[in-house]
């Protein structure tokens, strides 16, 4: 017995010996393609992992965009949405209110303003990814031009998994941005935690931006990344596991229900919330919206109780 636990434990450790280190996956994209060609031709110097997203309305868009596919990257629309702050939008903004048409127009006015583009990502559209009724109307877009949609997550209840249900668009998140600050020691720091994140989830996606201080840093990192992790195209990932934590969000605004008149009437409460609506379509969110407004429910609570005395 003793002998035979000896060659099984020579086994096991040949076998570790000989076993591939396990290497996670990393995606990075820069964004904010197509305003400033000379720091943006330095990251089309970097490894053509490395992926871009190009606004399509800047005024070298078509040019960066068809550099970057020649130089083997990765390239994205980086589409302008509208953020809950109160701000100026840029041109072609979606936002929720925004008809399926016009929504349809501007990603194809897109499409076409960005070649070689695989995939779409937000740039701001904290009002507008978190809202299901709108971002139901972008996946039906996407869905006709075989893109995939990259969330930038810039609001947590992002709607973009949920929308995409029931379509043939694939949705992935991002999970660190390298420079929210352009402190250089801060983006080492978060390229560190998108390596220990690819580390220990199998795979991350970064997203970053043509600064100065950005470059310097992805050029000091990249050279020096560790062996177990692989630089990939975020295309790369459409197959991995995706986790959707948003819970429903129409983002519509919701009718404010008129002052009783019927004093003495008390109005009943439902015992359970509505049920979270699960829509894949278009048609069946106006419905459940409407079904489940404030102002629906208040006449049919003052109709239920039309009856009882006061």
């Amino acid at each position: 017995m003793l002998q035979f636990r000896r060659i099984m434990l020579s086994v096991a450790s040949a076998l570790a010996l000989a076993a591939p280190v396990y290497a996670g996956k990393l995606a990075i994209v820069i964004d904010d393609f197509g305003y400033r060609p000379q720091t943006e031709n330095q990251v089309l110097a970097m490894p053509p992992a490395i992926s871009v997203a190009v606004l399509p309305n800047a005024p070298h868009a078509r040019e960066m965009a068809t550099k970057a596919h020649n130089s083997g990257h990765q390239v994205l629309i980086h589409l302008p949405m509208a953020p809950l702050s109160k701000q100026p939008l840029e041109k072609d903004t979606l936002r929720p209110e925004m008809s399926s048409d016009e929504i349809d127009r501007i990603i194809r006015d897109a499409y076409n303003k960005v070649p070689y583009a695989v995939g779409l990502n937000n740039h701001m559209g904290s009002a507008m990814t978190s809202s299901l009724f709108g971002m139901l109307k972008v996946m039906q877009a996407l869905e006709r031009y075989n893109l995939y949609f990259l969330d930038s997550m810039t609001i947590g209840n992002s709607q973009a998994m949920r929308a995409a249900q029931g379509t043939g668009v694939k949705v992935i998140k991002r999970k660190v941005f390298l420079d929210d600050t352009q402190n250089e020691a801060d983006i080492r720091m978060q390229f560190n935690r998108a390596v220990q994140l690819a580390r220990r989830n199998g795979s991350a996606i970064a997203i970053g931006h043509p600064h100065p201080s950005t470059v310097r840093v992805l050029q000091q990192m990249l050279p020096t990344l560790p062996s177990d992790i692989t630089l990939v195209r975020p295309g790369d990932l459409l197959n991995e596991p995706q986790v959707d934590t948003s819970t429903p969000n129409l983002g519509q605004p919701v009718p404010t229900a008129p002052r009783n008149p019927f004093r003495g009437v008390k109005s009943c409460l439902p015992k359970k919330p509505p049920e979270p609506v699960y829509a894949t379509r278009f048609f069946s969110v106006i419905g459940e919206s409407i079904s489940e407004s404030t102002l629906v429910k208040y006449v049919q609570h003052q109709w239920q109780g039309w009856g009882k005395k006061p």
